[in-house]
């Protein structure tokens, strides 16, 4: 190939983070984008061919849903990376690490008093009207106080080359799988790209996990029995579950694999009785327990809460914290780090209109063309509305929604997320696409561990801002460099 940026056109209102680090002559893009201009496009094509068929054979896919109807496919990646400098890292970590450990607060004052509440810092009325507010959870603390001990941070990079907060993901975070294996399939297949850049490694993120469980475990360390509990092979996410659980070595099951007895939870089998200390809870909070929760749920554990209430089993992440995932209190988040942790925030939110507010509400129905809206309580890009791309009746009709229950939808302007060299098969060339990255966040350990990577999600469509792969995005490998 060619100097692959020879025919790279970037519109001038986006931050190419490609062609932004190519004005510094010691940035690590130099020696990558010399190494795949060195390739013949023939040969490259055969890596790009190498690379999905060792996904495939890995069985690493995801459901993508077209007209009410899932289609498994191979979860796209593309084999250029993108970088990182440890400078920009190490703020990035600090503002998730700050973020996570005040949102930890956050849920247990919620659950424990509600100062937060009686200092007008938010309003009650908007977390107890949260369809993820757990009424089994007040007055209960969990070991340490942590509630959420696995985080995705969701953060974008406008064209002022600022990052920004997107969203928090503190139920049930996916992705990291993708993280680990896009890095394996990028040694395997182009090792020499690694020659002229000190990466930092991401293999480490299992074995931090498994700390992470331990360390919130009632029991001696060698005596933690930990299971991940999985909606089954048709979830969406259930290679990641498999592939968690068998690189930590713990058990992987379903809810029909466990009992509840006397108040402990237990795993099946024959012999000895195996009782469970943790459970790394990949379904959602309706699902857990049918006693509690949804009473029709066969995914769940009858008896489950009744025993983590106890203090006999640690579920990770806890149920309830899903009132941190609602956009409409991530808006609050700035103020809540001021107020936990008396700190001003390292990373801003992306600016956010809650529509619950009247004055909020009556700028987003008079500026809706300009806006992006968003339900409070969805994810993976479902029900995201970019106005800008509607029809004037289809405006009207989602003015209407709102009006009607304003609760439900928050409001942004439109952010232009960065964009990064991604190649594109159809026209066998390398162009820009937005991209957005995922941020994985541990505690549970003595200290909070950020992996050094994150999952860089790609728009795969020419112009599009969604990145979801539920929605047909991709990934890329995402180097930070090492200090």
């Amino acid at each position: 190939m060619s100097n692959i940026l020879d025919q790279y056109h970037v519109p001038d209102d986006i931050y190419d983070e490609v062609v932004k680090g190519m004005e510094s002559e010691d940035s690590y893009y130099h020696p990558l984008i010399k190494r795949l201009s060195q390739l013949p496009l023939d040969q490259f094509k055969i890596l790009n061919e190498s690379a999905k068929l060792s996904f495939l054979n890995q069985g690493v896919t995801y459901a993508l849903y077209k007209k009410e109807k899932s289609e498994e496919q191979i979860f796209p990646f593309d084999l250029f990376p993108r970088i990182i400098n440890h400078e920009e890292w190490d703020m990035l970590e600090k503002g998730v690490i700050q973020r996570n450990t005040a949102l930890n607060m956050f849920i247990h004052d919620v659950y424990n008093g509600g100062q937060v509440f009686k200092d007008n810092v938010i309003p009650e009325r908007l977390i107890k009207s949260s369809s993820h507010y757990c009424k089994a959870m007040e007055g209960f603390s969990p070991p340490k106080n942590i509630y959420c001990h696995i985080s995705g941070t969701d953060l974008i990079r406008h064209s002022d080359g600022n990052y920004y907060i997107l969203e928090d993901n503190l139920r049930s975070p996916s992705g990291v799988s993708y993280v680990l294996i896009n890095r394996i399939a990028m040694t395997r297949v182009i090792p020499n790209m690694f020659n002229d850049t000190p990466v930092e490694a991401v293999s480490d993120y299992t074995e931090e996990l498994l700390k992470c469980l331990w360390g919130v475990a009632n029991k001696p360390m060698g005596e933690i029995f930990c299971a991940l509990l999985t909606p089954g092979a048709y979830n969406s996410a259930y290679f990641e579950h498999t592939y968690l659980a068998q690189k930590m070595g713990i058990e992987l099951v379903e809810g029909r694999d466990l009992y509840v007895e006397n108040d402990k939870v237990y795993l099946k089998s024959i012999g000895e009785k195996i009782q469970v200390d943790v459970l790394y809870r990949r379904i959602d909070d309706g699902f857990l327990d049918p006693e509690v929760f949804k009473p029709d749920s066969m995914l769940g554990v009858p008896g489950l809460m009744r025993a983590y209430l106890k203090g006999n089993i640690t579920i990770i992440n806890a149920p309830g914290t899903g009132i941190s995932d609602d956009k409409a209190v991530c808006a609050y988040v700035p103020d809540l780090i001021k107020y936990y942790l008396d700190e001003d925030p390292i990373l801003m939110n992306v600016p956010t209109y809650i529509c619950e507010k009247p004055e909020d509400l009556q700028y987003v129905l008079d500026h809706m063309e300009e806006l992006v809206v968003k339900p409070v309580d969805l994810s993976g890009g479902y029900g995201v509305c970019i106005c800008d791309q509607m029809s004037k009746g289809e405006i009207a009709e989602l003015k209407e929604k709102v009006k009607a229950n304003p609760r439900e939808f928050i409001a942004q302007p439109k952010m232009l997320l960065s964009t990064h060299s991604t190649y594109i098969e159809e026209s066998e060339a390398f162009e820009p696409r937005h991209i957005d990255l995922r941020t994985f966040t541990l505690m549970g350990s003595d200290q909070p561990f950020v992996l050094k990577g994150g999952l860089t999600r790609t728009a795969l469509t020419k112009g599009s801002l969604i990145v979801n792969s539920s929605q047909g995005g991709g990934s890329k490998d995402t180097w930070v460099i090492k200090a």
